[in-house]
């Protein structure tokens, strides 16, 4: 039997096409290593597209991809860290001089906070990844106490904050944004709309990009 490949038409387009397009931005980026302008921690919601939002080009995002778009505090141990790892190669080796954390509507994540998932270990770290934004919850609950779109749409906005605030707790991150070497920015991506809302750490606001 012949074993069905996924988005077969898509990758053979892309050799034939688009690859031919950018071959020599492949090379380029191969020769003199990657330089991305930012690093880019978003969702891993199949409704973002970081490129297409951004405009960016190959090689200008370093991208972080996860349930929520969430970084978990600064933990010094002998456990598996995968987006830490990442925060830390972009900081430290790749030297970005800008970190983007991307939110979204809609966003099942933040919504789940709100659901009594059960104790299953099919969806054990999904429980677990979740605990990050058990703060969030609370500070949302204070606010808006009736389930439905607007508590939502708070959460979300308070995820992107709270993941700032962890974004700090990484030694190189802080010491860098208090060099002005880094800067740190939050956006909430509306789907629905196209918009991106920008933080206002001042303000304590989200305003519209464009």
């Amino acid at each position: 039997m012949e074993k069905k490949i996924p988005f077969l038409k898509g990758v053979e387009k892309f050799k034939k096409l688009k690859f031919k397009e950018y071959e020599q931005k492949f090379k380029e980026l191969i020769e003199k290593g990657q330089h991305p302008k930012a690093l880019f921690i978003t969702c891993s919601d199949s409704r973002i597209h970081p490129d297409e939002i951004t405009g960016a080009d190959i090689g200008d995002l370093f991208i972080v991809r996860n349930i929520g778009n969430m970084v978990p505090p600064f933990k010094p141990d002998n456990e598996f860290h995968g987006v830490a790892a990442a925060v830390e190669y972009a900081v430290s080796v790749l030297k970005v001089p800008d970190i983007i954390v991307c939110g979204h509507s809609h966003c099942g994540a933040c919504e789940a906070l709100y659901s009594d998932l059960p104790d299953s270990e099919e969806i054990i770290h999904v429980k677990k990844w979740l605990e990050i934004d058990k703060d969030v919850k609370e500070i949302a609950l204070s606010t808006i106490s009736e389930k439905g779109r607007k508590l939502f749409e708070l959460t979300e906005r308070l995820n992107i904050i709270k993941q700032l605030e962890n974004l700090l707790t990484y030694p190189a991150v802080r010491r860098r944004v208090e060099e002005g070497s880094l800067r740190l920015h939050g956006w909430y991506y509306i789907i629905e709309r196209g918009e991106i809302q920008y933080y206002d750490p001042q303000s304590n606001s989200f305003y519209n990009i464009v």
